[in-house]
């Protein structure tokens, strides 16, 4: 009889384990240099939503990119770069997941200044354009505004260099995470709002272009060429 009873514990867990839902989520990581690599991943779709988004052929790899880089421009941003990674498929059928990576940058997305007595740049980073709405299909869209609308500032910091949000849902997505990862050298890491902050160590055709040795062997340079021109004549 206990035997019996184990027996019949062990598969109504192993029933549970089942038939227990797999829950949508979104998670985005953009990883920050000069520029930012961001990776959208959708995973555990609805397979009705998911054969939608599949079949009317109106998202790829550019739609994620190109709303950013619209929305930006409507706020009078014109100092931006976008570039997509190359990328086979989108799609992955087995786990029902979409996957869309590019990269963003110019002045109005990451700008720096250079201390001329240390050489060591402070960059400036804005994160608001993580704010808008993807429609997937006619009828179901995604508004990232309002998932992550807390500020920056706000987010959990795992460590010095990181930023991360997530969020719990009772509707379509279960989890929605985002998270911000800058340089590892990056010191003084600060946020005010959606905008970061940061140093990082003098690049090495920073601290080239300031130095004294490079005038000195330009002018080197530039006496050698009249030498032998004049004894070429």
């Amino acid at each position: 009889m206990k035997k019996s009873t184990h027996i019949f514990a062990l598969f109504s867990i192993l029933l549970v384990m089942f038939i227990l839902p797999v829950h949508a989520s979104i998670s985005v990581n953009a990883t920050i240099n000069d520029n930012i690599y961001a990776v959208y991943n959708l995973e555990n779709l609805n397979s009705t939503v998911y054969n939608e988004v599949k079949a009317n052929q109106l998202f790829n790899i550019s739609t994620i990119p190109t709303i950013i880089k619209t929305n930006l421009e409507k706020q009078g941003l014109q100092q931006l770069s976008l570039r997509l990674e190359p990328q086979t498929d989108i799609f992955n059928d087995e786990a029902r997941a979409i996957r869309v990576s590019f990269y963003l940058g110019g002045s109005d997305i990451i700008s720096f200044t250079i201390n001329r007595t240390t050489m060591r740049r402070t960059y400036q980073v804005k994160t608001d354009w993580r704010k808008f709405q993807l429609n997937l299909t006619s009828s179901f869209s995604i508004n990232f505004d309002q998932y992550f609308t807390e500020p920056v500032e706000n987010w959990q910091k795992p460590n010095t260099i990181t930023y991360y949000i997530e969020v719990h849902e009772t509707g379509f997505f279960d989890v929605m995470s985002f998270n911000l990862t800058l340089p590892t050298t990056a010191t003084n890491v600060q946020a005010q709002g959606d905008t970061i902050t940061y140093e990082v160590p003098p690049y090495f055709e920073d601290v080239l272009l300031n130095s004294p040795f490079l005038i000195l062997g330009a002018l080197i340079i530039i006496i050698v060429i009249v030498l032998v021109y004049r004894r070429v004549r």
